[in-house]
């Protein structure tokens, strides 16, 4: 049986409509997911590529023309694979450079796997603060602790969850990489999990007591961009995905 197809029985039973049934299921799911190679997922002339990729011969803002001129920077590439009500798997192709903008996943278990490649990543998990006050209210920001800002090189497996292990997160491709993703539950608008943008806030001096055992260094303040919109000049093109197809 393919890897691919293993890995979404495993999610069929280790997932429900409420995310993953045990961490033994979560942790069954991941050793499946750390298995897969580009080969499994159609992609393995794409990391071929990024394994001879050098910032040489590819700037980074863009391809070399004929002439040695730089082109159009390549748009990010989503391939979907499945989904259902209890999870979804996909694939994000970053170009060098490419940038996933600061977002979260509410109410949603995250696996990632960096399929071929090296980007950074940086992650940050919300502060709770029982009694806001109405300032920080009305100026629309929330503090959020640093939890990764470091490279990551395939092949590398993650996981974050609801409250911690860096839901709110950038991702800003070094190299040509490929991210595999499977979300329990998936994005839901109507279920309250709809993706939110994110922007680090200029606020210096908040007024708010922060619980004592958090590091200052580790604290950003983040601003939510309006109506669940991405930043400006973000874009993902829908890709064609080339591997064994899951059935339902």
């Amino acid at each position: 049986m393919p890897k691919i197809k293993s890995l979404s029985n495993a999610c069929k039973v280790s997932f429900s409509p409420d995310g993953p049934i045990s961490e033994e299921a979560l942790e069954k799911v991941r050793a499946l997911l750390d298995e897969i190679r580009p080969i499994d997922v159609g992609l393995d002339n794409e990391a071929q590529i990024a394994r001879n990729w050098n910032s040489s011969t590819r700037q980074p803002n863009g391809r070399r023309g004929r002439n040695g001129a730089n082109q159009f920077t390549s748009p990010i590439r989503y391939l979907h694979i499945h989904e259902s009500e209890s999870f979804s798997m996909g694939i994000f192709c970053m170009p060098p450079s490419s940038v996933i903008p600061l977002h979260n996943h509410p109410g949603m278990t995250v696996l990632s796997k960096l399929l071929y490649g090296t980007l950074h990543a940086e992650s940050y998990d919300w502060i709770d603060i029982p009694d806001p006050t109405d300032q920080l209210q009305e100026i629309s920001v929330r503090p959020a602790r640093l939890v990764r800002d470091r490279e990551m090189s395939a092949p590398e497996t993650t996981i974050l969850y609801p409250n911690r292990g860096g839901n709110i997160h950038t991702f800003r491709a070094i190299t040509p990489c490929a991210l595999f993703d499977v979300l329990s539950p998936p994005y839901s608008a109507e279920r309250g999990r709809d993706c939110s943008y994110f922007r680090k806030s200029s606020v210096r001096e908040p007024p708010v007591a922060l619980p004592s055992e958090i590091n200052n260094a580790e604290i950003v303040w983040l601003e939510e961009l309006e109506d669940h919109q991405p930043p400006e000049g973000f874009v993902v093109a829908r890709g064609l995905y080339k591997g064994p197809v899951i059935r339902r």
